[in-house]
């Protein structure tokens, strides 16, 4: 595993800002007396099928199925779950072996063994959707399978990383019987073998989870059902938090929310809950659209973009301005964007337009989705707006959809510049830069960058000791920054809000800021 456990430790924990002076309470083991624990949250799955997602599907997907390796609380580098164990037997990282715990069973009771985690693998390449997480397993050659508890992973390359990409939720494993191999399910059900069971599920409204008897695992269920409600925006999810109708809230809450939680959430028995983040907003450019693939209109927008006056103005400084697609904290952050272009200066940006022969007004949709990362995103863009028509130079359009329609939009290649919010897979370098680069990424739009693909990740993935690959990650961003195709924004926090008759939010989140619904539980009085 990684030697990179200080600076991860520094990500993975959680600084509790407690507004509730607790005293003479116990976290009961398992406590369902007042019904399961509600979390509310903005971000609903796009999917219930892992081989569709790279997205905040994995929310869900934590919790209802199981990877080989997964995060337990405090754990800053991947440990077996589903496994009983799993390492690499050769010293170039290309040979990675994992044993099966004995007798896993899915939630239906049918058995999970070598070849359930090789057709799970599998139909993720087979499938190949569009902007799916087929582009996390580039350095996969083959699966094989030994015996009924023994796997055996062959890479065509060397890659110190693999193991954190079996530790993410699109490597869930999932029935034979149930998930075609050459195509999604259908029908809306889920027989995985995580925690929890899916009892129900009614698409961007509810999700019930109970119990999963089956469950073999690391995870020590602290409650015995859990109900995730989906809001489209921050102001209701708080106030149902504030009328006890959620009991938790996990991702989405609004910086002017927050801000007012900072101050009177005591007097409303509730508690905010701020730990570092490394989640990421930036902008994508689509080479295929006539004016966002010209260098020069994307340098002149990283010109005018004023990312203080962003974290600022729209976020009340909940989250930090970002120079770089690789956020501070990890290994190889630099400040690139700022470096090269500075203050933002619509003069400059001028110069840089006209030197490419543009001279009238520069005509940009920008699009964001309606409904995915919190209630400031149309303020976000309301002022990316204003910010570019101010400069004088550019007639902005803003379109918004809702994420599930949008983001099959950005799929086809149809908007010209759009937003994205990134969750990392996993806490290194590495996440921030290679899924947004190659022929098939994260985004549907292809990005050739032969020397980032070809040479400076291969060469950081034969290092497992993280902090010894800085200057490849610097290479490789600063190559970002001169193509301008992506353009970081900002680094959120996280912030979560809570009943004060809930114990372990502080726990509950992993490394890449999913939530460990087992984790919560309500506490007792003395």
């Amino acid at each position: 595993m990684f030697n990179r456990n200080q600076c991860l430790r520094q990500l993975a924990a959680i600084t509790s800002i407690s507004l509730v002076a607790g005293c003479g309470v116990l976290s009961s083991g398992s406590s369902d007396d007042k019904g399961p624990i509600v979390v509310g949250t903005t971000s609903a799955p796009s999917t219930l099928d892992p081989a569709a997602s790279w997205d905040g599907s994995w929310e869900l997907f934590r919790n209802i199925y199981q990877t080989l390796l997964s995060y337990p609380s405090g754990a800053t580098t991947p440990q077996p779950d589903a496994a009983e164990s799993c390492k690499f037997t050769d010293t170039a990282n290309r040979t990675y072996r994992c044993i099966l715990r004995a007798d896993m069973k899915f939630s239906d009771g049918d058995t999970l063994d070598a070849r359930a985690v090789k057709h799970s693998i599998d139909r993720i390449r087979k499938i190949n959707v569009s902007g799916g997480p087929a582009g996390l397993l580039g350095s996969l050659d083959r699966v094989q399978v030994l015996g009924t508890h023994e796997i055996v992973f062959h890479l065509n390359k060397s890659d110190a990383t693999f193991p954190f990409v079996l530790a993410t939720p699109a490597m869930s494993i999932v029935d034979p019987d149930d998930y075609p191999a050459d195509a999604l399910r259908k029908d809306g059900k889920v027989f995985g073998s995580g925690p929890y069971s899916l009892k129900s599920y009614e698409d961007g409204k509810e999700a019930e989870l109970v119990r999963n008897d089956h469950y073999k695992g690391f995870a020590q269920l602290r409650n015995d059902a859990v109900t995730i409600r989906y809001f489209q925006s921050s102001a209701p999810m708080v106030q149902a938090l504030k009328d006890k109708k959620i009991d938790v809230t996990l991702r989405g809450l609004a910086a002017s929310d927050v801000v007012s939680l900072q101050s009177h959430a005591s007097q409303q028995g509730l508690e905010l809950v701020e730990g570092a983040g490394i989640e990421i907003s930036y902008l994508v450019f689509n080479p295929k659209d006539p004016w966002a693939r010209k260098v020069a209109v994307r340098k002149a927008v990283a010109q005018i973009v004023d990312r203080a006056a962003i974290a600022h103005k729209v976020y009340k400084d909940t989250v930090d301005p970002l120079y770089s697609m690789v956020p501070k904290g990890l290994a190889g952050h630099t400040t690139g964007f700022f470096d090269d272009f500075g203050e933002p200066s619509s003069s400059k940006a001028r110069k840089l337009l006209l030197e490419a022969g543009i001279t009238g007004h520069v005509p940009l949709t920008l699009w964001y989705t309606t409904d995915r990362y919190g209630s400031e995103t149309r303020p976000e863009f309301e002022e990316l707006k204003q910010q570019l028509e101010d400069s004088g130079l550019f007639k902005v359009t803003l379109k918004g959809r809702p994420w599930k329609t949008y983001e099959a939009g950005y799929r086809k290649g149809e908007y010209p510049v759009f937003g994205r919010g990134w969750f990392p897979d996993f806490p290194d370098a590495e996440n921030f830069i290679a899924p947004f680069v190659g022929e098939q990424n994260a985004l549907g739009t292809p990005y050739p960058s032969p020397k980032i693909t070809d040479t400076l990740l291969p060469e950081s993935r034969r290092e497992s000791d993280r902090g010894a690959v800085v200057k490849e990650f610097e290479e490789a961003q600063q190559i970002l920054v001169d193509d301008a195709r992506l353009l970081p924004l900002w680094q959120g926090k996280q912030y979560l809000a809570a009943s004060e008759e809930i114990a372990g939010v502080e726990q509950a989140l992993d490394p890449s800021t999913i939530m460990m619904m087992w984790e919560l539980s309500r506490k007792t009085s003395w």
